[in-house]
């Protein structure tokens, strides 16, 4: 069965600093939810805020543009009506 979303409530980041070469693990306190259309990490500012970050993918635009109208002329699945 393909997995069509993942889900965490804990991230763990990993970084290399460019000028020493030492990598850096930290488990930080992040929602985490992906799916074809985009991944959403959720967390809080310094002030304990909710704070979001959204990265939509190619698939993601694309269906987003449709839904606003900006979206090719194309009928995809051959069911809608011409006027």
């Amino acid at each position: 069965m393909e997995q069509k979303e993942i889900q965490a409530h804990t991230v763990i980041l990993e970084v290399t600093d460019e000028t020493t070469g030492e990598t850096f693990r930290r488990e930080l306190p992040i929602d985490f939810y992906e799916s074809a259309n985009f991944l959403r990490l959720r967390g809080e500012d310094i002030n304990g805020h909710p704070s979001e970050l959204v990265f939509l993918s190619s698939t993601g635009t694309r269906r987003l543009k449709d839904l606003m109208g900006q979206g090719p002329d194309e009928d995809p699945c051959g069911t809608h009506l011409s006027l």
